[in-house]
């Protein structure tokens, strides 16, 4: 089940997922996650990112972030963004983001 969250919400929910997996595209067309902490400043996610990341990124700057649950009952937020790459970091503007509920 996914729950839409509304932009102007997702501070709040980041609040309660410190942590997540920035997703990015190789050039061979493979996923690429690295967990990462990040930080979420101006409606913008700042995550510290890899040589990888940061090239896929770079080539590709659809990504998205997945946040984990706190505890297995709770659900997972998923980010959809477009990343700008710097020489440590990405940081990532959101288009959407949704709340997703394991179907266990």
């Amino acid at each position: 089940m996914s729950i839409i969250v509304p932009l102007h919400e997702l501070e709040a929910k980041l609040a309660e997922h410190p942590w997540g997996f920035l997703v990015t595209v190789s050039d061979d067309q493979r996923a690429h996650s690295l967990a990462v902490p990040t930080q979420f400043v101006d409606g913008v996610l700042a995550a510290t990112a890899g040589r990888t990341s940061r090239a896929n990124a770079s080539a590709r700057p659809e990504v998205t972030m997945v946040f984990p649950p706190a505890s297995g009952h709770d659900c997972s937020l998923i980010v959809d963004g477009r990343a700008r790459v710097f020489d440590d970091h990405v940081e990532i503007t959101p288009a959407s983001a949704v709340l997703h509920r394991a179907a266990l």
